[in-house]
C-alpha cells in the first residue's frame, strides 16, 4: 500500500469482495510477505501465550490482528487445533498456516471451522472439516477447577467462548465468599457460568437461553462437574420475557450475568443496540436483591467501554437502582488487545453491586 504521493505505507492482503479491501501484514518496507513470514508469526504468537496466566488446557493461540495475522483465528483444545480463516489473505496462505501452527505447537490435528459468516463479506464460501489429521470432535476442556464439554465441528465460534474464561473464575469467588443461594444465568449457552456459580458454592441456578441443544449440554456440564440436578433449573425460553416474567411473579436473584450475543456487529448498529443492552439490564436490576450483584457483558465491537458503562448507568437509573461498579472486566489474557490496535477491544463488561 502506498499513499497518494507514493509513500510506503504498509504491506497488505488485498479483497476484492470486501469493504475491508486491505488488510495490513506489516509496516516494515523490509519485510517480505512469505513462508517464512507465517512461520515466525504463528511462531510468535504461540510463545506469547506462555508467558500469559492461563488456567486451562484450551486457550486462543492467534488472535487475528494483535498477533498480526488479521482474519485468524486459532483456538487450542488439548492436544487438538481448530482454525478460523475469515480473510481472503490467510484463505491464500492457508496451507503454509496451517503447518505453521502445527509445527509451533508440535500437535498433529487441526480442525477448519471457517462457517463464520465474515466468510461471505470477504466472497468465500463456508468451509468446515478437519484440515490436518484426524480425531474426536466432541472434547472435554478443563478450565480453572472445573471441566467443560465442547463440540469443535458444532459448538459455537470455534467450540466455546474461551474469552470469558476470567470472568466465570471471578463469578465463582463472588458465589464462594458471598455466599449467594440464587442465581440467574441469562444467555447461558452450554453453562460456563452456570458451572462456575455452583462451584462457588450457590444453592440454585437458573439458567435461560433459546436454544434446547445448549441447554441440554449445560445440563451435562452440571453433571459432568459432579454437581446435583436439583440445583439447577433450565429454561428453553426468550431472555427478555423470562426477565419480565420474574418481575411479575417478585422474584428476586442474589447474583444475575447478562452474557448476551453479539448486539451490534458494527458502530452502525449501536443505536438500535444500546437500547437492547439498557433494557435487559433494566430489567436484572428490578429482579437484584439488595447486596447483589450484577456481572453485564458487551461482545458488541460497535460499542465503546465508555458507552457501555453509560448504557448500564442509564439502566440502573431507569430501574430505581444504583449500585457500587467493582470491576471492570474484559477478555482473558489470550485474547489479548495491543498498543497498535485498540480496535481490537471487543469484549467489554461490569461487575455491579446493588447498595
Amino acid at each position: 500500500m502506498e499513499s497518494v504521493e507514493g509513500q510506503f505505507l504498509g504491506w497488505a492482503a488485498f479483497s476484492p469482495a470486501s469493504k475491508i479491501r486491505a488488510r495490513v501484514w506489516s509496516f516494515d518496507e523490509s519485510q517480505r510477505i512469505d513462508a517464512t513470514f507465517f512461520i515466525a508469526a504463528c511462531a510468535s504468537a504461540v510463545s506469547a501465550r506462555s508467558r500469559f496466566d492461563i488456567q486451562s488446557n484450551a486457550m486462543r493461540l492467534v488472535h487475528g490482528e494483535s498477533d498480526g495475522l488479521p482474519g485468524l483465528i486459532v483456538d487450542r483444545y488439548g492436544d487438538t487445533l481448530v482454525a478460523q480463516f475469515t480473510s481472503a489473505g490467510v484463505e491464500r496462505w492457508k496451507d503454509v498456516i496451517a503447518d505453521a501452527l502445527l509445527q509451533a505447537t508440535g500437535l498433529t490435528r487441526l480442525y477448519e471451522r471457517s462457517d463464520a459468516s465474515s466468510r461471505a463479506l470477504e466472497g468465500l464460501p463456508e468451509t468446515t472439516g478437519w484440515l490436518r489429521g484426524t480425531g474426536e470432535v466432541d472434547l472435554i476442556l478443563q478450565e480453572h477447577h472445573w471441566q467443560l464439554a465442547v463440540n469443535i465441528a458444532e459448538g459455537h465460534k470455534t467450540g466455546f467462548y474461551l474469552d470469558q474464561r476470567d470472568s466465570r473464575k471471578r463469578f465463582a469467588d463472588y458465589c464462594q465468599r458471598l455466599k449467594f443461594e440464587r442465581v440467574l444465568n441469562c444467555y447461558c449457552y452450554t453453562g460456563g457460568f452456570t458451572v462456575a456459580a455452583l462451584w462457588g458454592g450457590a444453592q440454585h441456578v437458573t439458567s435461560i437461553d433459546s436454544s434446547g441443544l445448549a441447554l441440554e449440554k449445560a445440563a451435562a456440564n452440571v453433571a459432568l462437574n459432579g454437581f446435583a440436578a436439583e440445583r439447577a433449573r433450565f429454561m428453553d425460553a426468550d431472555v427478555n420475557a423470562s426477565l419480565r416474567q420474574f418481575i411479575d411473579q417478585g422474584q428476586r436473584f442474589d447474583a444475575i450475568v447478562l452474557d448476551p450475543p453479539k448486539f451490534a456487529p458494527t458502530v452502525a448498529h449501536a443505536e438500535r443496540a444500546a437500547r437492547a443492552y439498557k433494557d435487559i439490564n433494566r430489567l436484572a436490576f428490578k429482579l437484584l436483591a439488595p447486596g447483589g450483584v450484577l456481572f453485564t457483558y458487551s461482545c458488541s465491537g460497535g460499542i465503546s467501554v465508555d458507552l457501555f458503562h453509560k448504557i448500564v448507568a442509564s439502566a440502573g437509573c431507569d430501574a430505581g437502582v444504583d449500585g457500587f461498579i467493582h470491576e471492570r472486566m474484559g477478555g482473558a489474557p489470550d485474547h489479548p488487545m495491543t498498543l497498535s490496535f485498540p480496535e481490537g477491544e471487543y469484549l467489554k463488561g461490569l461487575v455491579v453491586m446493588r447498595k
